[in-house]
């Protein structure tokens, strides 16, 4: 599920799928919500998994502005109940928020950006995902909405000293993330560059984040933990 209006950003984040799960482009279908807001709950049928990309063209507190917003809950809703194996990134895991009864919150000034340290929680230890990942690992983000605490029914993995980084349904296969793990060093440069009017200052605001940004294996290496120990478990 695709959150974007851009062609190349579009493109960008599917090439960006696609290699950090280790899985061929054409194996991952798009369904751009921007292109059809409206869709049905049986458009997941027949597929393995959803994934579920970021968004710097909409905002999840605006439902009345972006009307594909309550679809997208309703369909993270239904894949939860229907046990469809999920990865949600960044704006994916605000709408998994909201989807689930949690609060989402916004922030105009202070918010993350760039390369950030992700501190896991207790249940990380035995989660399929994170079980042998370091505290402290390196992850892109870049969001003024955030959560600050799990919906109902669900485990906390992880967080930074500002809000909460992953979620996972208790008992499902359905993990969402504030930051991104299908984005690189590499990839955080060109989207922050492309997108410097939405999220930075000035040129030296855009200059200092670049400056510290840092490469990050641990975070890309989830999208394949998932396919490899959820999908083909």
């Amino acid at each position: 599920m695709q959150i974007r209006t851009e062609a190349s950003v579009c493109d960008e984040e599917h090439r960006s799928f696609a290699s950090y799960s280790g899985l061929a482009p054409e194996q991952i279908e798009r369904l751009n919500v921007f292109h059809t807001p409206a869709f049905s709950l049986d458009v997941v049928e027949g597929f393995d998994a959803l994934l579920v990309g970021g968004a710097s063209e909409a905002n999840v507190l605006e439902p009345a502005r972006y009307p594909f917003v309550h679809n997208c809950e309703r369909l993270l809703r239904h894949v939860v109940t229907t046990g469809l194996p999920t990865f949600a990134s960044c704006f994916g895991f605000q709408l998994a928020v909201l989807a689930l009864g949690g609060r989402i919150e916004h922030r105009e000034q202070g918010f993350e950006m760039g390369t950030l340290a992700i501190h896991l929680a207790e249940a990380a230890r035995e989660d399929p995902l994170f079980h042998d990942s370091p505290d402290g690992f390196a992850a892109v983000s870049v969001h003024r909405q955030y959560a600050s605490e799990v919906p109902p029914g669900c485990e906390l993995l992880a967080f930074t000293e500002q809000c909460v980084h992953v979620l996972r349904v208790s008992g499902k296969p359905f993990w969402a993330f504030q930051f991104h793990p299908e984005v690189d060093k590499a990839t955080l440069v060109e989207r922050l560059t492309h997108y410097r009017d939405h999220y930075t200052e000035d040129a030296g605001h855009l200059g200092q984040v670049l400056e510290t940004a840092q490469e990050t294996p641990v975070s890309n290496g989830l999208m394949r933990k998932f396919v490899d120990r959820v999908l083909l478990a």
